[in-house]
């Protein structure tokens, strides 16, 4: 009997290592310390334990954006087709852009997933290297993400064009800022749930995270905190999206 019921206890157990959705990377539940002292939107550090979850591996490119137009009707980005903003079916490995919080969440939605949440974002980019500024350790650069350097910009990258972080997600920093779920509140770090947290219950401002190829190694921080307004459209912003184990 006892033989049985272990037996009945180990096959409700979920696998070790659960089998990832195509395109998304498995992020191991962990503790990690979000934020850095000194920059008032970036502090104060806390610790912030987190539920394993899935990430997409890559942002959202112009070519699965578009498909999800084409299949459900709604608009295409604002800038579509323009060349300069790397934007179009002519560039269909490069992240989206011109989309606002509200399509990135449509898209989320459309596809089975979700935004990512601030606390979930911070942790995927640090790849498991807590306590760095940058994906790939202290330092960041042309040669290793699409950024502004010395004011010289090169416009978007095709997605994995650089090397992946030690999660294995591409462009955490660079490339184009993301949108996540959170609103945006200065003072939230103050007050988080230590678990899970999901950001403020309401806000004028959704955040955005990650720099991008239009901002510098200081924005391109892991740990720097912006925001918009939900209905921005920018040549700079797209997404990526996450999906809990459970669905």
């Amino acid at each position: 009997m006892h033989l049985i019921l272990g037996l009945i206890f180990l096959c409700a157990l979920p696998p070790d290592n659960p089998q990832s959705p195509r395109g998304m990377v498995l992020i191991p539940a962990g503790t990690f310390t979000m934020g850095k002292a000194g920059d008032a939107e970036d502090c104060p550090p806390h610790q912030i334990s987190l539920s394993a979850f899935y990430v997409d591996s890559s942002e959202v490119t112009n070519a699965e954006y578009q498909e999800f137009c084409t299949k459900t009707g709604h608009r295409l980005p604002e800038f579509w087709g323009m060349a300069k903003f790397k934007s179009g079916s002519d560039f269909p490995n490069h992240p989206v852009v011109g989309v606002s919080w509200a399509d990135a969440e449509g898209y989320a939605k459309w596809a089975g997933k979700r935004l990512p949440t601030e606390a979930e974002w911070e942790y995927a980019a640090r790849g498991g290297l807590d306590g760095k500024d940058f994906p790939a350790g202290d330092s960041i650069g042309p040669e290793s993400a699409s950024i502004t350097q010395a004011g010289k910009t090169s416009g978007s990258m095709p997605v994995r064009s650089f090397a992946a972080n030690g999660y294995g997600a591409f462009d955490m920093s660079g490339n184009v800022c993301e949108w996540v779920a959170d609103f945006y509140d200065t003072g939230y770090y103050k007050i988080s749930p230590a678990q899970d947290p999901k950001g403020p219950g309401k806000g004028k401002f959704r955040v955005i995270r990650g720099g991008g190829w239009h901002s510098g190694p200081y924005c391109n921080r892991v740990y720097v905190r912006n925001a918009l307004p939900p209905s921005w459209l920018d040549i700079n912003v797209g997404f990526r999206c996450a999906k809990d184990l459970t669905n």
